[in-house]
């Protein structure tokens, strides 16, 4: 009988606390509730542009250092190539 009388007391306990926590959920669903919402997206938004301006800096950073060194290797070969072409030539067999 005692183990009737406890079952029928936490079921009356689970039901009041049930219908609290629906209460309290309803009465959040106003313009309070929306102004968390609204600050949640910001937040997400402002991260999200954060790692979009992260990868574009990132993108340009490696494509600048990319075309720096095709530049300086492309330059290293001209220099070779001219130094190739004067080879044997100097100023001082010109007339004066």
């Amino acid at each position: 009988m005692h183990i009737k009388a406890l079952g029928y007391g936490v079921l009356a306990s689970a039901l009041f606390l049930s219908a609290g926590s629906s209460f309290a959920a309803q009465s959040d669903t106003g313009a309070k509730q929306d102004m968390r919402n609204a600050g949640t997206d910001t937040k997400d938004a402002a991260k999200s542009t954060g790692r979009g301006v992260k990868k574009g800096t990132k993108k340009a950073y490696h494509g600048t250092k990319k075309g720096t060194k095709k530049a300086v290797h492309a330059t290293g070969h001209g220099l070779k190539k001219v130094g190739n072409k004067m080879e044997g030539k100097s100023d001082t067999t010109t007339p004066q």
